[in-house]
């Protein structure tokens, strides 16, 4: 029963928040990365083949294509390598605050972790606050993380609604009775979000065309592929926010309260 009741009191004594804050950004940044990088790809293919016959036309986006493939390597590694130092902050800093409550002082495994933690009685104050400064600089630095993922996750939703008002306008082409247009005037213009000059020809593709464009395989993918990219930035937003709340409580205690409840 001594084996089991320290395993217990070392699960206890688990960051829950950190935990699930890291799965979570973890599988947000796979999904955001991998999806997105895929779905730039796909996006190529569909202006090179169908929008643009000019490669003047669309040289620049394809260098702007490959600079975000780019970026999304270095996010992906940044990100796995930043979750995992958020993961141990938050190991080492709930430790720091269960000792505080006095959470590990009941069992051998607790006493042996808080001195791994705390570095035992001796010197617990200025411990803690050197604890409490290093917390801080990670609160800073993740709430400046978050804001700017929080524009990352704005400019995800972008071509989403791009291809989606690709494909609503298909199913108005596909089921005439819904619009009063005639199928020739519905098009999806490329030019018009930006994507292509607007020198680029054709630029546009209208009517039955655009329709087969839509039932394409490439189509289908790259659309269901922003989706997904879309879902994985909000995904690590939700992660981020709970790491900032969690570690905001703990340099709470740390540093103010030193008793309240405990992540």
């Amino acid at each position: 029963m001594g084996l089991l009741e320290c395993c217990a009191r070392c699960l206890v004594g688990a960051p829950f928040a950190s935990l699930v804050a890291t799965g979570l950004c973890f599988f947000g940044v796979a999904l955001f990365c991998g999806c997105g990088h895929e779905a730039l790809t796909g996006t190529e293919k569909l202006i090179e083949t169908y929008f643009s016959k000019n490669y003047q036309d669309y040289e620049y986006l394809i260098n702007v294509i490959h600079a975000f493939q780019y970026v999304i390597y270095g996010t992906a590694s940044f990100f796995f390598l930043y979750g995992a130092l958020l993961l141990a902050e938050g190991f080492y800093t709930t430790g720091a605050v269960r000792q505080i409550f006095g959470d590990y002082k009941t069992t051998i495994c607790g006493k042996g972790l808080s001195a791994t933690v705390t570095g035992g009685q001796k010197g617990r104050g200025s411990r803690g606050q050197h604890q409490a400064h290093s917390l801080e600089r990670f609160v800073g630095i993740t709430y400046a993380l978050t804001v700017v993922w929080l524009l990352v996750f704005a400019c995800s939703a972008v071509p989403v609604y791009i291809y989606f008002n690709t494909w609503t306008t298909c199913q108005s082409i596909a089921f005439p009775s819904k619009t009063s247009a005639s199928i020739g005037s519905l098009c999806a213009d490329a030019r018009m979000y930006g994507v292509l000059p607007w020198n680029a020809f054709p630029g546009k593709v209208c009517g039955s065309n655009l329709l087969s464009i839509c039932k394409t395989a490439e189509f289908q993918m790259t659309f269901h592929l922003f989706i997904a990219a879309f879902v994985g930035a909000a995904a690590t937003l939700v992660s981020l926010l709970t790491f900032m709340i969690a570690a905001t409580y703990n340099f709470a205690v740390l540093k103010l309260m030193g008793r309240g409840t405990k992540f």
